[in-house]
């Protein structure tokens, strides 16, 4: 099975959602809404009303160096804006 949730996305956007019981995650671009809210209900015990997902794509870069010019591509993911129930919260500085 795949890790389903990777990491946390703790931005200023993200921060002012928390206020609404509203948390991001980068999750895995395979994993669907039911799966992402099992995963979230699991690991930190609480109940989720909603899950919307959107694929980012990833941005391209271009480096300039003696040799030439380079251009590379980040890769894409997926993003998953996860609704917790009322009263619910999710603390992501605790564990450190």
């Amino acid at each position: 099975m795949h890790e389903i949730l990777k990491r946390p996305l703790l931005t200023e956007k993200m921060t002012k959602l928390q206020e609404k019981s509203q948390y991001g995650f980068e999750v895995d671009m395979k994993a669907n809404k039911i799966e992402i809210a099992r995963a979230i209900e699991k690991k930190f015990r609480v109940v989720v009303e909603n899950v919307r997902t959107m694929r980012m794509k990833g941005k391209t870069k271009t480096q300039l160096t003696r040799r030439g010019r380079f251009t590379g591509k980040r890769s894409d993911w997926k993003k998953a804006l996860v609704t917790l129930r009322e009263g619910d919260k999710i603390d992501f500085l605790e564990n450190v």
